[in-house]
């Protein structure tokens, strides 16, 4: 019997051969589609609001009934990553939530600190159609993932060797198991290590970025300041210097760091990308909507999914503007200072 869920999204029907056909030569105008599908997590991690702020958080998960009001949008997305602020596979739609994304056509991601991983979740996934699940890390043993609390470094390997067995057992070649890795300033040395990490445990790729929102001002020391050349200039060493052995072993290696001026645009590509958080509030990115129960400054919402179709908010006259900013060197005030625009690739 079709549960609850099952129900409401049997409604949808997803694009056709000739949609197919026209998206070939017209892709959907919506790079990302991120959804924060819950912002409850079982982590303590250092260097998230969900920790320095645990006062004042929003521990809330996405219900399906909202999850369905994003049909209209993901129709015009070419890919859906279901995390936010929380840790996605707590919520217990979320494969609901990717059966649906998978109907419109869309690609679907994840990252997820792997602690809800098991051998039943790990086929689940494998068979959803998913491509690409990235597991988080801040260092690549106990020590220098520690901190990361509450998330051990030994279950998070375990999380994807599960992951690779179902993945191999089922000759699951589309899925691809990532590292989104973030480098602290006090850890850089621990990046060494992962040229041998990803060969052990089969990783595709790994994602180094470092801290782009200072959750409290203890937590600045870990960040890389555009001003700081000489911290970043000795980073910069190593994440070449990793990057170049990665690639020799035919794996993926992204890698990036603050330039000494912001670029004229937004490296989260907020002009062709959208987040809705687990309420149905649609922003620009997930730095300017953190689940907190308070005023923050800069926290910017252009309307919520249960009230209005999200393609209507897109089209929204202060949100066409805000996106036509953020793409010029003179942007919204509440992206001025944002870590992201003095982001630059780097590791070759």
């Amino acid at each position: 019997m079709a549960s609850d869920v099952e129900r409401l999204f049997a409604q949808f029907r997803g694009p056709g051969l000739w949609q197919d056909v026209r998206e070939f030569f017209h892709p959907r105008p919506l790079e990302c589609l991120q959804v924060e599908v819950t912002s409850c997590c079982m982590g303590k991690c250092t260097y998230c609001p969900h920790t320095t702020r645990s006062g004042e958080w929003k521990s809330r998960h996405m219900a399906p009934e909202t999850f369905a009001a994003l049909w209209p949008v993901l129709l015009k997305a070419r890919r859906v990553h279901l995390q936010g602020w929380g840790e996605p596979f707590l919520n217990p739609h979320f494969m609901d939530f990717v059966s649906l994304a998978r109907k419109a056509g869309c690609a679907v991601s994840t990252t997820t600190c792997g602690l809800r991983m098991d051998e039943e979740l790990a086929g689940r996934i494998v068979e959803s159609g998913m491509d690409i699940v990235a597991f988080s890390l801040t260092g690549t043993d106990e020590v220098s993932n520690s901190a990361r609390a509450n998330v051990p470094f030994s279950r998070v390997e375990e999380a994807v060797r599960l992951l690779q067995k179902a993945r191999q057992e089922k000759n699951a070649v589309h899925l691809e198991i990532h590292l989104a890795y973030l480098m602290l300033s006090s850890g850089v040395e621990a990046v060494r290590g992962l040229p041998g990490l990803m060969e052990d445990w089969g990783v595709h790729a790994a994602v180094i970025s470092t801290m782009d929102y200072i959750p409290s001002p203890e937590m600045a020391k870990e960040a890389f300041a555009p001003h700081e050349r000489e911290k970043i200039e000795a980073a910069r060493v190593v994440l070449e210097d990793v990057g170049a052995k990665v690639r020799a072993l035919g794996r993926d290696f992204y890698a990036s760091l603050p330039a000494p001026e912001p670029a004229p645009c937004c490296r989260e590509r907020a002009h062709r990308t959208m987040y809705v958080d687990a309420e149905g509030q649609i922003s620009p990115c997930v730095y300017l909507n953190v689940p907190i129960n308070a005023v923050e400054r800069g926290r910017t919402v252009f309307g919520n999914v249960l009230q209005q179709s999200p393609v209507d908010i897109w089209d929204k006259a202060e949100y066409a503007d805000f996106r036509a900013r953020v793409q010029t060197a003179c942007p919204p005030e509440a992206c001025v200072s944002c870590a992201k625009r003095f982001e630059a690739p780097c590791a070759g």
